[in-house]
């Protein structure tokens, strides 16, 4: 089985910083795509930004200039770094991975917990 925890949520002001990490853990051949989403009260939930295995990003306009996604392939982490936060991003994110559990065998995608960020004015 292959797990993913999440860290660095909390409480920020308005314009604030915060970095959130997601570990993959378990037996697997390899991760492909690595992403963040989040999902607000009230609300779908939604794509914030992904990672190939080489480094190609993509970002939600809402995010993009302000949060910049990144990976550590050694270690099977990916990042979230977000800066200029606004009451807007408050929400619940999560980190999903794209995984290869025997090398040939399609990727399953997997799901952390989820942690909550939250902005105040």
């Amino acid at each position: 089985q292959v797990q993913l925890v999440e860290s660095g949520g909390g409480l920020v002001q308005a314009g604030g910083s915060l970095r959130l990490s997601c570990a993959a853990s378990g037996t697997f051949f390899v991760i492909n795509n690595m992403g963040w989403f989040r999902q607000a009260p009230g609300k779908q939930r939604e794509l914030v930004a992904s990672i190939t295995t080489n480094g190609s990003s993509n970002y939600a306009d809402s995010v993009n200039g302000r949060f910049t996604i990144s990976r550590d392939n050694a270690k099977n982490t990916v990042y979230l770094q977000m800066n200029s936060l606004t009451p807007e991003d408050t929400a619940v994110y999560y980190c999903d991975a794209h995984v290869i559990l025997r090398a040939r065998w399609y990727p399953s995608r997997y799901w952390g917990q989820g942690t909550q960020v939250t902005v105040s004015s």
